[in-house]
């Protein structure tokens, strides 16, 4: 096995956006998964931020600027990312979401979310990778400029059904922001996969498909195509959000129960409770997210509000990932917030019920 390290940097400070249950929607009878049921695939990554899965291979993504690959048989080869600037060395930034296309396995070129930093300042973009022998080289940028800070730089790229790129973006420490529509910090964004704006978008020639985000981190979509959010509210007040096209999602006017003409209130918040949400997945009629300050995975049925505790005693955990009929999970001790062990970070795995 081939371990090909690159860039070291420590990531200080925990997310400002720590968050609490609402005694009405938190099941107090939490369920979590037995540890004998737990699998351990791969030990010691280096602050893990993304997980996908491309046939039976995983990606990760680790926030140094690495792309880590784990076989079936957990054997793991990690490769630097060669960046066109150096990566940003700011609490929550690096190397963060990735995306597949359908034809990887031919084209080897895949998308990336990454903070990068200039003497201008601190940003982020979206680019195509390519995957070669020992490296994976950055191609052609798709977006650029997009505001970074302090902190709160959203991260997560997906595709959605409709074969498009969905991109959430924080707020870069600047709240107001997330209510500029001429601003892509504080949103959720989409775009075509050669770069360009698609015509169906809510707003002309803009990439911005909702609005009004402070650090949203995770996205997910039911089988009717619903897209759904997690956001990093202010102190508590975390939340998940059912995203539509051209909507106002409050920050920094409204939090939690909090109501305003034009804004939308989240399906469900944290109340006085702590999540601090990331990575989210859509399985089995059921929401998973992990949570970093929660330190713990959780299930949230949009059906009936509830929210139970499936996994937790493992740290930090940043991201799902449904795969295999369960879950596979990276930990995200050694992001400078956390307490690691000797194997930290981890990326677990554990079954679902069908």
């Amino acid at each position: 096995m081939r371990i090909i390290y690159g860039l070291l940097f420590c990531l200080l400070f925990m997310t400002g956006c720590t968050e609490q249950s609402d005694p009405s929607s938190e099941n107090s009878s939490d369920v979590t998964t037995p540890s004998n049921e737990q699998q351990v695939i791969a030990s010691q990554l280096q602050t893990p931020w993304a997980i996908e899965l491309v046939g039976e291979t995983i990606y990760l993504t680790e926030r140094p600027g690495n792309i880590v690959e784990v076989l079936e048989d957990g054997e793991l080869t990690r490769k630097p990312v060669e960046f066109i600037d150096d990566l940003a060395g700011e609490p929550e930034s690096g190397l963060l979401g990735i995306a597949f296309p359908d034809d990887f396995s031919s084209s080897n070129r895949a998308y990336i979310y990454y903070s990068y930093h200039t003497n201008n300042g601190n940003f982020q973009r979206i680019t195509t990778i390519s995957e070669q022998e020992d490296t994976w080289v950055e191609e052609e940028v798709l977006l650029d400029g997009i505001p970074g800070g302090t902190y709160h730089h959203g991260g997560r790229i997906k595709y959605g059904p409709d074969n498009l790129l969905y991109i959430t973006v924080g707020d870069a420490s600047q709240p107001e922001l997330a209510q500029n529509l001429d601003s892509l910090a504080g949103k959720v964004l989409r775009m075509n996969p050669d770069g360009s704006i698609p015509d169906n978008n809510p707003f002309e020639n803009s990439y911005v498909y909702s609005y009004g985000h402070r650090n949203p981190q995770g996205l997910a979509w039911n089988e009717k195509g619903e897209l759904y959010a997690t956001e990093h509210g202010n102190s508590a007040l975390d939340e998940i959000n059912l995203i539509e096209p051209g909507n106002n999602y409050g920050w920094p006017i409204i939090e939690g129960d909090e109501t305003m003409d034009d804004m939308v209130s989240p399906m469900i918040h944290s109340g006085e409770d702590t999540w601090a949400p990331s990575g989210m997945e859509y399985a089995n009629g059921a929401l998973y997210f992990a949570t970093l300050r929660g330190e713990s995975v959780k299930r949230f049925n949009p059906a009936d509000s509830e929210v139970e505790t499936i996994l937790e005693n493992k740290g930090r955990i940043r991201d799902v990932k449904y795969g295999n009929n369960g879950l596979y999970i990276i930990t995200n001790n050694t992001d400078g917030r956390g307490n690691p062990s000797d194997n930290d970070d981890q990326l677990l795995w554990i079954p679902l019920e069908e």
